[in-house]
C-alpha cells in the first residue's frame, strides 16, 4: 500500500511531538506508580496505563503528549489490590480504581510525594515540580535531558516525621508523612494557614512561617514544595522547545 505524504507529514508531527518519560523504581522494594491528569484542565494524557507495578530495579518509558497539562505522577507502597481495590489498597497514595487509578477520580490519597507536570505551558515552557503539599511516602527524583532543573526530595522523611503526622501501616510502621494540611492539625481545613486557604490563601496571608512543621520539610528538601506557595524555590521551568524528556526516579 502506497503512504500518502501528507500522511508521513502528520505521522511525523505525531513522534515529535511526544515526551518520552521514565518511571524508574530504585527502591529496594515494590512500589505501585500512577499517573494522574486533571481532565478539567487538559485532555491530553500519556500512553501508560494510569497504575501498574514496579518491582525493586526496574523501570519504564513511555510517550507523553508534547502539550500535558495539570499531570502527576507518585508511587504507592505496600499495594493489596485482591480484596479492597480502592484507595485503602495500598498502605499510602492508593487512588479510586485500584490499580489503574480512575482518570476523573483517582488523584490519590496523601500522604504521597509527587512529581507535578505541565508541558508546553504559558511563555513556552515547561513547569515541573516535587511536591510534599499532599505529605512524603517515597524519595522522589525529577530529572532530565537537556540540562534543565532537578527538583527532587531524596530524603526519606518517614524516619524522623514528627509524631503528629507520621502515618503507619497495619503492622505500626511509619510509611508516610502528613503535611500540616492533610493532618488537619488546626482542625479548619477551609480556613487554614496550613493550606492556605480561606482568608489564608494568598502568599502575604500565608507564609512558610505560618505553616506547622514547614522547617522539617523545606530543611531536608530545600527544592521541593513544602507548602502551596513555595514557588520560587520550588517550581522548575525549561524551555519547551528543548522538548525535554524526563525520568522519575523513586528512592534516588
Amino acid at each position: 500500500m502506497k503512504v500518502s505524504a501528507s500522511l508521513t507529514a502528520l505521522t511525523i508531527i505525531a513522534v515529535v511531538s511526544a515526551r518520552t518519560f521514565t518511571v524508574k523504581n530504585s527502591c529496594s522494594y515494590t512500589v505501585w506508580p500512577a499517573i494522574f491528569t486533571d481532565l478539567n484542565v487538559g485532555s491530553a494524557t500519556p500512553d501508560q496505563p494510569t497504575g501498574w507495578q514496579a518491582n525493586a530495579g526496574t523501570a519504564v518509558s513511555f510517550n507523553v503528549p508534547d502539550n500535558w497539562t495539570a499531570g502527576r505522577i507518585w508511587g504507592r507502597t505496600e499495594c493489596d489490590f485482591s480484596s479492597n481495590p480502592g484507595p485503602t489498597s495500598c498502605a499510602t497514595g492508593g487512588c479510586n480504581g485500584g490499580l489503574l487509578c480512575d482518570p476523573h477520580t483517582g488523584t490519590g490519597v496523601p500522604p504521597a510525594t509527587l512529581a507535578e507536570f505541565t508541558l508546553s505551558g504559558g511563555g513556552n515552557l515547561d513547569n515541573y515540580d516535587v511536591s510534599l503539599v499532599d505529605g512524603s511516602n517515597i524519595p522522589i527524583k525529577v530529572t532530565n535531558n537537556v540540562g534543565c532543573g532537578v527538583p527532587s526530595c531524596t530524603v526519606d522523611l518517614n524516619l524522623e516525621c514528627p509524631t503528629p503526622l507520621a502515618v503507619k501501616d497495619t503492622s505500626g510502621k511509619v510509611v508516610g508523612c502528613d503535611s500540616a494540611c492533610t493532618a488537619n492539625l488546626d482542625g479548619n481545613p477551609a480556613n487554614s494557614p496550613n493550606c492556605c486557604t480561606g482568608s489564608h490563601d494568598t502568599p502575604s496571608t500565608c507564609p512558610g512561617s505560618g505553616v506547622a512543621f514547614y522547617s522539617y520539610f523545606k530543611t531536608a528538601c530545600p527544592t521541593s514544595y513544602a507548602y502551596a506557595y513555595d514557588d520560587p524555590s520550588a517550581l522548575v521551568q525549561c524551555n519547551s522547545s528543548l522538548a525535554a524528556d524526563y525520568t522519575i526516579e523513586f528512592c534516588p
